[in-house]
C-alpha cells in the first residue's frame, strides 16, 4: 500500500485531478487544452494538472479566456490551485487577471484500512444517520449557511442532483441532537480510482470538540472500506486539519481557490 507522501501526492494527481467524475445533468465538462472547465454549477470551476505546459503570455491568455468566458455568462468562476502547481508565478498571473484567493486548505490523504480499524461513537445524545430526503438535504444547506455565515442554499440542489443521478457514489450523513442537525458530512466515491473524498464536515460551534467530527469520519471510512476504497482525501480547513492529522491523515499539498466574480468587478 502506498504510504510515502510523495507517492500519495502522485496518486492523487494521477487519479483525482486527471479523471474528473461524470457531470450530473445540467453540468457540462469542456476542455481548453489541458484545462478542464466545468459549467452549470453554482459557479464555474477550473481544474488543471500540476503543469499545464504553458508559460508567460500563453498562460496569461489561457487565464483571460476563462475569465472572459464566465464574464460573458455573468457568473463567478473558481480556479483551484494546488501548492505544488507550476509555474511558480501562476498565483501572481491569476491575481493580475482579477482572480482573488480565498482561504487556503490542506490536502490530506489517509489509508482507509487504518481509519476503519475502529469507529468512535458519537457523544451521548447524538445520533448519526445517512440521509437522502429533500427535507434533510435542505436542513443541511441551512446548517452550512449558519456555520459559514454565507448563503449556502445552492448546496441543497447540488446534493439532491447528485443523489438522484449517483445514488451509489454519494453518501450523505448527519449528526442529530434532539431532532436538530448539529453536523453534516458526505462521502464521494470516485469509481475507477483508489480514492473517495470526504466533504462537508461542518459542525455548529456549540457542538465542536465533542467527537462528532471524528465519528463522522470513521462512519464514512467504514463505508469506503466496504467498497474496497484504498484512500480517503480531504481539503481540510485550519480547524479540521489537526483533527485529521491525529487520525492518521498525511498532508500532501495545499489548495487555494482563486475566484473571479463579475460582482467584484462591478463594485471594484
Amino acid at each position: 500500500m502506498t504510504t510515502d507522501t510523495a507517492a500519495l501526492l502522485a496518486a492523487y494527481d494521477a487519479q483525482i485531478r486527471a479523471t474528473p467524475p461524470a457531470p450530473p445533468p445540467g453540468v457540462t465538462h469542456e476542455y481548453d487544452g489541458r484545462l478542464l472547465r466545468i459549467v452549470g454549477e453554482f459557479r464555474g470551476f477550473l481544474g488543471t494538472p500540476p503543469d499545464l505546459g504553458l508559460r508567460g503570455r500563453d498562460l496569461d491568455e489561457l487565464i483571460a479566456r476563462q475569465r472572459d468566458f464566465f464574464a460573458a455568462r455573468g457568473e463567478a468562476v473558481e480556479w483551484k490551485l494546488r501548492g505544488h502547481d507550476v509555474p511558480a508565478d501562476l498565483p501572481d498571473r491569476l491575481s493580475a487577471a482579477g482572480f482573488v484567493p480565498e482561504e487556503e486548505e490542506t490536502v490530506l490523504i489517509a489509508p482507509v484500512a487504518e481509519l476503519a480499524a475502529g469507529e468512535p461513537a458519537p457523544p451521548d445524545g447524538v445520533t448519526l444517520r445517512r440521509v437522502t430526503s429533500a427535507a434533510d438535504v435542505h436542513r443541511i444547506a441551512a446548517l452550512q449557511t449558519a456555520v459559514w455565515d454565507q448563503d449556502m442554499s445552492w448546496l441543497a440542489e447540488h446534493l439532491l442532483g447528485r443523489l438522484a443521478t449517483e445514488p451509489d457514489d454519494l453518501s450523505v450523513h448527519v449528526a442529530e441532537a434532539d431532532g436538530e442537525i448539529v453536523s453534516a458530512a458526505w462521502l464521494s466515491f470516485r469509481p475507477g480510482t483508489e480514492f473517495a473524498g470526504l466533504l462537508g464536515g461542518s459542525t455548529l460551534a456549540e457542538w465542536r470538540g465533542k467527537g462528532i467530527y471524528r465519528a463522522l469520519v470513521a462512519a464514512r471510512a467504514g463505508l469506503a472500506a466496504a467498497r474496497g476504497v484504498r484512500y480517503l482525501h480531504v481539503d481540510a480547513s485550519a480547524d479540521s486539519a489537526p483533527i485529521l492529522r491525529r487520525l492518521g491523515f498525511r498532508a500532501v499539498t495545499t489548495t487555494t481557490p482563486y475566484v473571479w466574480s463579475p460582482y467584484a468587478e462591478a463594485t471594484g
